[in-house]
């Protein structure tokens, strides 16, 4: 049986799909290289491919170039990976993105009549793919809202937990800034005292400019102590470090099962 194989279609068919593929893997592992790189690597895969398909070999020889010493030197040139842990991470999402496209575009395949519409599917499912990492992403990153801070006042540091609450939008009335609600636990350790009296004026804190501010929840109203420290840092994805943040403090305890010690304000992120 003969086969007829036009080598440029062969050529560009492949160079689309090493590149949507590379894209997605630069984009779910956050690789920071350019793209004319990842086009030089999709370019050189593409090519390889190509001396393989019309190169005489023996079958088993084929397949070892094509699922593995292909896909190797794409992530090497494409993606400037040099150690064999970021290769073993980048050649599983690049098989994981590569079966995953082929099964959006096999989902779509009968509705694909021209070659033209096959290129638009094919961009459509990169778009589909990144855009459902990203979403997996955020689904993740809301089920895990508590986070590490660290409270700097003077030459003292007090690591606690903290719950990211969207619901949390209070803002101090005269500097318009983020309010991050601590515990009375959490009050006591930093230096502010009578703090089973929060709720009346009779609280006593070594920080300046210690003041009440009024407060609106679901159960009702009231007014609650707020003050500054020196800093503080949230430790989520990133660092961030935040000067002299407004903390107010809770006359209750945040967590039953003491999981977190603070709420923190959604605008910090």
């Amino acid at each position: 049986m003969r086969y007829e194989i036009y080598i440029d279609v062969l050529f560009f068919t492949n160079f689309m799909m090493d590149s949507l593929i590379l894209l997605s893997v630069r984009k779910i592992l956050k690789y920071q290289v350019p793209t004319w790189r990842v086009l030089l690597g999709s370019a050189v895969g593409a090519g390889i491919t190509c001396l393989v398909t019309v190169i005489p070999m023996p079958v088993f020889v084929k397949m070892t170039l094509v699922f593995f010493l292909i896909s190797l030197v794409m992530i090497r040139i494409g993606l400037s990976v040099n150690t064999w842990k970021e290769f073993g991470k980048a050649l599983g999402v690049l098989y994981l993105s590569a079966f995953l496209m082929g099964g959006i575009l096999q989902a779509l395949y009968p509705y694909m009549c021209t070659g033209k519409l096959f290129f638009a599917t094919a961009v459509g499912s990169y778009v589909i793919l990144t855009g459902g990492w990203k979403l997996l992403l955020r689904i993740q990153s809301m089920q895990k809202k508590v986070c590490k801070v660290r409270l700097v006042t003077g030459q003292k540091t007090y690591e606690i937990q903290a719950l990211v609450d969207t619901g949390n939008r209070l803002t101090d009335p005269l500097s318009r800034e983020p309010i991050h609600v601590i515990d009375r636990e959490i009050a006591r350790q930093i230096g502010v005292g009578s703090v089973t009296e929060i709720g009346k004026e009779t609280c006593e804190c070594k920080f300046s400019k210690f003041r009440y501010i009024p407060y609106r929840t679901v159960s009702g109203t009231g007014v609650m102590p707020i003050f500054r420290i020196e800093k503080m840092c949230v430790r989520a994805e990133q660092e961030c470090w935040v000067t002299k943040p407004i903390l107010g403090i809770c006359g209750e305890i945040l967590s039953d099962n003491g999981e977190y010690q603070m709420i923190l304000n959604a605008d910090i992120l």
